[in-house]
Formats: C-alpha cells, structure tokens, sequence
C-alpha cells in the first residue's frame, strides 16, 4: 500500500491551490493508499533557518511531525502558487526548515552528498498568472527547477513529475473546473 503525503504550499485556506490540494486528496481516498497532508500556512514554526547549516536550530513540534510524515509517504505531492518566480516565502522556509542535512541528505565526503529520500516520487502542482510557455521559455522555469532539481532530486526523490496551470487571473470557471478534475484524476491514479 503506498503512502501519499499532499503539502499545500498556499497560506490561504480558500485559494485555489487549497481547492486542488482537496481535489487530489478526494482522488486518493478512492484507492487503497494512505493519505496525510501537511498544509503549511497551519504550521507554527519559525521560517527562518537562523544559524544555516552552521549551528542546528531547535525544531518546533509542527517540523518534528512534518519531517515524520515525509520519512514516511512514498508519493509526495507539492501544490503552490508561482510568485516572484518562486514559492510563498512560508513554503521555502518549511523546505529550509525541514530539508536538512541527516534527515534529507547526509554529507560523506563525496563530490555529492548521499541521498536520504530515495525510493520516494513526487508530483509538483504548480499555479501561476504566467503563461505556461513563457514561464518555460523566458523565465526559464524557475520555481520547478528550485524544487524539483535543487531540493526533490536532490535529496533522492525521482521521478518528479510537474502540473502547471495558469494563466490563474484570466482562466474562467471551465477551465478551473477542468483543473480541479485533471487533479482529482491525478489522485485516482495515485500519481
């Protein structure tokens, strides 16, 4: 039985993210895996990781469960929000908070760290006001990138598969609904 963990990287309850986040988790409850999400807006924790790798900063209880459930979920699904170019500043905080050293990656002496989350997969949901092909061709992806590559990849997770809808601010109420179902399915396929 595969264990999915869904983490909303959206500090609004009622956003749209929220929404597809709710639309996959209705997805999986109709097979035979586990389900838990962490919805990060909810979390009491400091954001910032004060000493970096330097000194260890002291985990709040809402990491200590966050960072058990992510050890435990085989299937990882990352909804968000494009901004800047980036994650919600709450969402790259709990990444830096919880992506550690001994816990994601373990520095050996190697050219490349060894990695701690293989044998885990993952799907990024990402939303955006930014045409898709701009987001690729100008842009150049940034926010996937930093997530897939520089902390998903990078700490074992494969395959990392994206979802990218937008432009948000000019879709209408078929295309959000069409979005909502293309997760929900999403879910049902445990992918």
């Amino acid at each position: 039985m595969k264990n999915v963990l869904i983490i909303n990287g959206h500090p609004n309850k009622e956003s749209y993210v929220h929404a597809l986040a709710q639309s996959y988790a209705d997805g999986v409850l109709t097979t035979d895996a586990t389900l838990d999400t962490i919805n990060i807006g909810e979390l009491d924790f400091k954001s910032n990781l004060a000493y970096g790798y330097s000194k260890i900063t002291p985990l709040e209880p809402d990491l200590v469960s966050a960072i058990d459930k992510i050890k435990k979920a085989d299937h990882i699904v990352w909804l968000f929000p494009m901004w800047w170019y980036g994650s919600p500043a709450v969402m790259k905080g709990f990444i830096d908070r919880t992506f550690l050293p001994g816990t994601a990656f373990k520095y050996n002496g190697k050219p490349f760290p060894e990695q701690l989350f293989k044998g885990k997969s993952a799907r990024i949901v990402v939303t955006a006001d930014t045409p898709y092909w701009y987001n690729k061709w100008v842009m150049g992806n940034p926010a996937i990138k930093q997530l897939k590559k520089g902390t998903l990849e990078f700490s074992g997770v494969k395959p990392v598969k994206v979802s990218y809808f937008g432009p948000i601010k000019d879709s209408t109420t078929d295309s959000r609904a069409k979005w909502i179902q293309e997760v929900y399915n999403l879910g049902t396929q445990l992918k």
